[in-house]
């Protein structure tokens, strides 16, 4: 029976909330097969049809059948959602349509080959990207995938096969899937299947048999596809254990982990632990434990250790650095958490030299172990946190011992004065307290002497007969003893919460320094990112960094804080550039480059290469730890990640202002070959009409004609003016002059301007006394109010009037300009503001759909803003704000594009 612990409730919270949030979504289901042939598109529609038979509700996205008849077969009786047609390069392409599927929303989609990269045209680049969107919507999917589709294995199969699959799907969706089913087929029986046509026709069939369909690359395949499923299993058995909180250890499968010391012999007892691993298939880890003593090796054991935990890494192990005061506690419950098989443990020689608490470790790992197999290999360091052996290192500090001297020497003279006031019980209590400060200050050495020395001192001074050794009453043995004991519990308490703090202190440092990295990530700019990481990364690992990053034509440009003193000369340069072409760890501490004064770790993301961090000690130190490596690559990670999203996000921006750019370029092409054409043609048509017949026409016809070339002119004028006006307000080149503006004289100006424009319209204006006078451009001001009286104009009824009022809102005025015409839209009221909307089939004299553009650009340059309401009476009320304070220097200019 498996032995149980109380859950975490950490741990049992986030479960309950990843829980949650599956419950919400549908359950993917991957068939999941070693090569094309192996019959995962078959076993998916059996499991579909199975499920149709159970009453759920079944639809077939799509399925490749491959000509296959068996294949086809299946599909009868389950409802096939037609595709969607794509043109590309002139071939008519059939995708599965992602919108039909959303629309129809069955309980579950059969969708096949997970990996297939869409036509362009496709709301998604991969059909998994589909998936994903039919999960979100709570559809449940059933899919198929070969192995050499997986991210992480594609470089292997192309070893393996010689052949560079392109279409991959990351592993996370494999990892995070609900179920994998692993269809399973011997590589004769496949080869086989191909002869008989059963996997491609006659004619493919002999090509993928001479490259990819070769024996030695199936099985290759298979072991791949049996082994990765096998991993999610074991994934999926950790994750069970932890919710459940079982300790003892389930040996499904071998897990190694070895227990590393600063030793000689450490290499040794890796390369052993290799061997074994190899010899089982197993997975193996290198732990070292970071104890009490920990700050007290010796700079060439700590080298030592730290070789050999970089040896585990470089043979395909695991390292760990875990944090405890007994390393058999720590190891134990380490190997339960990670469902370790067999604990590796080097047993030193017999001998003086080996020391008590090395062999006791071993004696305490196989006691606790449990279920775990613990493996002794003689003639290596068994302890994996000690301290050095040697004398000079083992020593504590002279100044702490002094100071538990000297503290209970002024504590028993301060005691000694108290002692007519104090009861002896009160005077153990001082002494403890001294004990314990001791213990905190200089650690457990000085406070086991502060223990004897407080025991001998009372005993001394305190204890009749005083001023010698000797007891009267045997009863004060009793004390001493336990006086002694609680003193020593109190010293190594004290010493071991001193260490915990000191180790809390360093890994708080750490993980601020990592979390504050991932909170400048956000939004900042690539090199303003790598000056703040790389200040955080100073003050974490007392280092210097700079950071590489590539120019827009591939050289590398260095980023530094302006506090550091790192400045790297053309060999630090020469290996960053070798990083940055390679990808791989060079420099300090690496067998690449060594002679480098700093470590250069490159910046990886799924496009590449993004940059390099250059990170080099503050001392003379020949390599930086395993556990600061560890700290150093998720550094690494975060800022990869980070530069990635922010190259993205400007791409995404430069692509956007593109998109944008193109748009308006051709609603400028499409307004300009409408609205040039049509006043163009009238006048033309006018013109030729007074020129051919204008002897024989009437004076009325003449007149009309006149008055129809004036109208079109004034309208091609005026649609010239809406086009270099907004040219010029996109351009920049238009600067606010501010002046104080009395609204009556901007009214003014605008009815001025427009004189006979207006026609038949009415305007009514309704102004009171004495309001202030907003600061501005009046030419610009007075630009918006006739843009607006003319847009009211144009769309209200003959014969009506058009409302100007002006009110004061607290620190801002509002001038509203109101008609009696169709009004806006429902909807359409932030979209009237956009450059080139128009409602022509509502306007006598559809324009360019510039107007109320030109209007928000130059009221919002003013600092105010511009909004259309409909009116309950009918008609329209456009309002502009404009603010009364004093208005800031500000120039219309567009959005910058960044550089890439």
């Amino acid at each position: 029976m498996s032995e149980r612990r109380r859950p975490n409730p950490d741990e049992l919270l986030a479960r309950v909330r990843v829980d949650e949030t599956r419950q919400a979504q549908g359950r993917l289901k991957i068939f999941f097969g070693a090569a094309p042939g192996v019959g995962k598109t078959y076993a998916m529609l059996e499991a579909a049809r199975a499920r149709r038979a159970e009453g759920v509700d079944v639809s077939v996205g799509v399925v490749e059948t491959h000509g296959r008849a068996e294949t086809e077969a299946l599909l009868i009786g389950l409802e096939v959602l037609p595709r969607r047609e794509l043109s590309y390069r002139g071939r008519r392409l059939a995708e599965f349509d992602l919108d039909g599927a959303i629309d129809r929303r069955p309980r579950l989609i059969v969708v096949d080959e997970l990996a297939h990269t869409n036509a362009p045209g496709s709301r998604h680049e991969k059909r998994h990207s589909d998936v994903q969107e039919l999960l979100a919507r709570g559809v449940d999917v059933y899919t198929t995938l070969n192995v050499q589709h997986l991210e992480s294995l594609n470089d292997v199969v192309a070893q393996i096969t010689g052949v560079a699959v392109r279409e991959t799907v990351p592993d996370a969706i494999f990892d995070e899937a609900d179920e994998i089913e692993l269809v399973d087929l011997p590589a004769e029986d496949l080869l086989r299947r191909l002869a008989e046509g059963r996997v491609y026709i006659p004619s493919e069939a002999t090509r993928a048999a001479d490259h990819f369909f070769r024996e030695g690359n199936l099985i290759a395949l298979r072991q791949l596809a049996l082994r990765r499923a096998a991993e999610r299993v074991d994934a999926q058995m950790l994750r069970y254990r932890a919710s459940q909180a079982v300790s003892s250890t389930w040996p499904a499968a071998e897990r190694l982990l070895v227990c590393v010391a600063p030793s000689p012999y450490a290499a040794r007892l890796v390369r052993t632990t290799k061997r074994m691993a190899t010899a089982t298939h197993s997975e193996w880890i290198a732990v070292s434990v970071e104890t009490l003593d920990s700050s007290k090796i010796a700079p060439a054991d700590r080298d030592q250790l730290e070789r050999a935990l970089r040896l585990a890494e470089q043979l395909g192990g695991e390292a760990v650095t875990l944090v405890g005061t007994d390393p058999a506690e720590e190891i134990v419950a380490y190997a339960r958490r990670r469902n370790v098989t067999r604990i590796v443990v080097g047993q030193p020689l017999g001998g003086a030299n080996s020391g008590i608490f090395r062999r006791s470790l071993v004696e305490r790992l196989i006691r606790s172990a449990g279920g775990i197999d613990v493996v002794v290999v003689s003639g290596v360091a068994a302890h994996p946190g000690g301290a050095s052996t040697r004398p000079s290192t083992a020593r504590a500090d002279a100044a702490a011992y002094f100071l538990a001297v000297a503290a209970t020497a002024a504590i028993t003279v301060a005691a000694r004065l108290m002692s007519p006031w104090l009861a002896p019980p009160n005077l153990i209590a001082v002494y403890l307290l001294i004990v314990a400060l001791v213990a905190l200050r200089g650690g457990r050495g000085p406070g086991v002497l502060a223990s004897v020395l407080s025991v001998a001192a009372f005993d001394f001074f305190f204890v009749p007969p005083s001023l010698t050794f000797a007891v009267a009453d045997s009863q004060y043995l009793v004390t001493f003893a336990v006086m002694l004991a609680v003193a020593l519990v109190i010293s190594d308490l004290t010493a071991r919460l001193r260490a915990q703090i000191d180790l809390s202190r360093a890994r708080e440092r750490r993980t601020a320094a990592l979390y504050a990295v991932s909170r400048a990530s956000l939004g900042a700019e690539s090199y303003e990112l790598a000056r703040l990481s790389a200040r955080h990364i100073a003050e974490a690992l007392d280092a210097s960094v700079i950071t590489f990053l590539p120019h827009s034509d591939g050289r590398l440009g260095v980023v530094r804080d302006p506090t550091s003193g790192f400045v790297p000369d053309e060999r630090e340069r020469a290996v960053a550039a070798w990083v940055h072409a390679n990808g791989e760890p060079a420099g300090l501490g690496t067998s690449t480059l060594p002679a480098a004064r700093a470590l250069h770790l490159p910046l990886v993301t799924s496009r590449g290469v993004v940059g390099v961090l250059a990170v080099r000690p503050a001392g003379e130190i020949e390599s930086f730890t395993t556990d600061q490596l560890h700290l150093l690559e998720a550094f690494a990670s975060q800022i990869a990640l980070a530069v990635e999203r922010a190259k993205l996000a400007a791409e995404a921006q430069a692509a956007e202002l593109l998109a944008q750019a193109e748009k308006t370029r051709s609603l400028i092409l499409s307004s300009v070959s409408h609205d040039l054409r049509t006043p163009l043609t009238a006048i033309s048509g006018a013109a030729e009409t007074l020129e051919l017949r204008g002897e024989h026409l009437d004076p009325e016809v003449r007149s009309e004609l006149a008055h129809t070339i004036h109208a079109s002119a004034r309208r091609l004028t005026r649609f010239v003016s809406d086009l270099l006006d907004f040219t010029r307000l996109t351009s920049g080149k238009i600067v606010i002059r501010r002046e104080p503006q009395a609204v009556e004289e901007l009214v003014g100006a605008a009815l001025d301007q427009l004189g006979s424009a207006l026609g038949d319209v009415r305007v009514a204006v309704s102004i009171p006394d004495g309001l202030p006078m907003p600061e501005g451009d009046a030419a610009l001001l007075t630009q918006v109010l006739v843009n607006l009286l003319e847009n009211a104009s144009v769309h209200a009824p003959s014969a009506t009037s058009i409302e100007i009022s002006v009110v004061r809102r607290d620190e801002s005025l509002e001038v509203s300009v109101a008609d009696r015409g169709p009004g806006v839209p429902r909807g359409d009221e932030e979209r009237i503001f956009d450059e080139f909307y128009r409602r022509s089939e509502v306007a006598k004299h559809p324009g360019a759909g510039l107007g109320l553009a030109i209007c928000r650009a130059i009221v919002e340059a003013h600092g105010g803003d511009i909004r259309a309401r409909n009116r309950e009476e009918g008609g329209c009320e456009v309002t502009i704000r404009l603010p009364l304070g004093p208005l800031k220097a500000r120039k219309l200019a567009p959005p910058a594009v960044p550089t890439v």
